[in-house]
Order: structure tokens, then sequence, then C-alpha cells
């Protein structure tokens, strides 16, 4: 098998651009959608669409790898967007949720020391402090103190695709199979909470404009398809922790792109927490990266 080339080139660095413009796109389209279907709803719609699209090319997976694939479906396909588009539709600007989607980074490098036994540098450990602290100081804002449920809503979304994350490890599967069989076994358990919270969804199918559809098909074809087919391309090719630094362009440029296509008003905590969480991301990926290359033997205890 040939290793891993160790720097992207600029074909692959355009990748990286268009998977950034593809998520933070997503985020602008996902929240005018959002204004006329209910979150779960909208979640249910968008596995619905994906499940059409991949349900032909799904294979029957292993019955060992059933527990696994579903509790990953469950964490990333419900819970995870469930929750991240109820945070995105309750939110006052777009800034807010994408920032603190990212903090499921730290959320990783925690979960794997705390349910798996992994052990992380000093470095790691002041990265998901710094991390975390942006997120406190990013609560701060005052428009964020009088309503602080859509933080903690994402939140909660960043931990279930931590979760996932830690689950999806040692899964064997294609991104086909992989998004295909999550949106296949999400759409029962999602259909019924929408159901359950959200009430008869008849009405809001009908009533629903064509840029609330636009939002569904983006989310489905462009964010998901292409933006994760991109990404599944990238890291057969290079560790993900080479991928991640760049791919912090995406929740900066929705943020930006919420000013200027949405007018939203985004305050000086905002900015700042939002910095601090992002270079706390970036720290837990550079030294992620570090792990994933072979050091030389006489310098690996002095790191």
């Amino acid at each position: 098998m040939p290793s891993k080339a160790t720097r992207l080139s600029g074909a692959e660095l355009g990748l990286v651009t268009l998977i950034c413009l593809a998520w933070a796109g997503n985020f602008i389209t996902s929240k005018l959608a959002l204004a006329e279907f209910p979150p779960f709803l909208f979640t249910a719609l968008r596995l619905l669409l994906l499940t059409a699209l991949l349900g032909a090319f799904l294979k029957l997976p292993p019955r060992a790898v059933w527990p696994r694939l579903t509790a990953v479906a469950l964490f990333n396909g419900v819970l995870h967007f469930g929750l991240s588009f109820w945070s995105l539709k309750l939110s006052r600007n777009i800034a807010s949720p994408a920032i603190v989607m990212q903090s499921y980074v730290p959320m990783v490098a925690l979960l794997g020391w705390w349910l798996l036994g992994e052990r992380f540098h000093w470095r790691t450990g002041t990265a998901i402090a710094v991390s975390f602290l942006g997120v406190l100081v990013l609560g701060l804002d005052p428009s964020i103190l009088s309503d602080p449920l859509p933080l903690g809503l994402m939140l909660l979304s960043a931990l279930f695709i931590a979760l996932g994350t830690i689950a999806m490890r040692g899964l064997q599967m294609d991104l086909i199979q992989q998004q295909g069989w999550t949106a296949a076994i999400g759409l029962a358990p999602i259909w019924l909470l929408s159901l359950w919270l959200e009430g008869d969804p008849v009405a809001h199918i009908q009533g629903a404009s064509l840029q609330a559809w636009a939002g569904v098909l983006y989310a489905a074809l462009i964010a998901s398809l292409v933006g994760h087919g991109l990404f599944f391309v990238l890291i057969k090719r290079h560790p993900v922790a080479m991928i991640t630094p760049y791919l912090l362009t995406a929740p900066l440029l929705a943020a930006l792109l919420g000013v200027w296509l949405l007018g939203d008003q985004v305050g000086i905590r905002v900015w700042i927490g939002g910095a601090m969480v992002l270079s706390g991301v970036l720290g837990v990926a550079l030294r992620n990266l570090k792990k994933a290359k072979p050091e030389p033997p006489v310098a690996a205890d002095l790191v």
C-alpha cells in the first residue's frame, strides 16, 4: 500500500476550497429553508433524499457491523443533524453555530481518552482548554446570553458527532455505503421525532417555497454528496489531521456570508471567542498530524 502524500498539491487545495464553499453555503441555504421547515422535518427530508439517491448502490453489511453502524446513524444522522439544524433555526446569526460546531474536534480527543484510554500530549490538552474557553467567551455575547438555547443545542450536537466519530473507528465502509446506510437507518427515527415534536408535516411540506426545497437539495446533494465526497477523496491520500486546518475556513466563510447575505449582527465577543475555539481546534489538529507522521527515534521523547 503506497504511503500517503505529505503535502497538498495545488489541485487538492482547489478541492479543499470547493469543500469549504459547499459546507459554508450549507449554513446559508439551511438557515433560509429552516424559516419554513421545522428542524427535524428538514433533517428527515435530507435523509430521505440521500436514501433515494444512494439506495440502489447499498450492499447489506455483515451482521457484526450493524451495532456500530446503527450507533453512527443515530449519533451522526439523527441527533447531530437534528440538533444542529434546530440550533441554526433558533440562532440569531450564522457565526455562533458554525464556529461552536467545530468544538467536536477537541471533544473527540477527550472521548478517546475517556472511552478508549487514548493519551494525548499536554499541548493537545492546552489546545482543548483554549477551545472550550473560547466557547465560554462566545457565550458571554449579549445576544447569546439573552437566549442561550441555540448555543446549548449546538454543543450537544457537537457531542453527538464526536461520539459518532469514535463509533466510526473500525467501521470499514466506503463513503457511499456509510452515507447511504446512515441515511436509511436514521430515516425512521428522525421521522418519528419530527411527528412527536413537530406534529403533522403535511402543511409544512405543501406550503414550502422553492427556496425551502432548494435548501433540502443543497444539504443532500452539495453539502453531503459533493462536500463529503471530495473530503473522502482527500483523506484517502492524506491524514485527516492534515486536512482539518484547511477546513477551519468553512465556519469563518459561513460567518462572513451570514453578515453579507443575511445581515447578521455579530458582536465582538463572538469573534474573539470564535477565534479561540478555532485556534484550539487547529492546535488539536496539528498535534494529531504530528502523531500521524513517523518521527525519528531520537527525537520521539523530546516532544
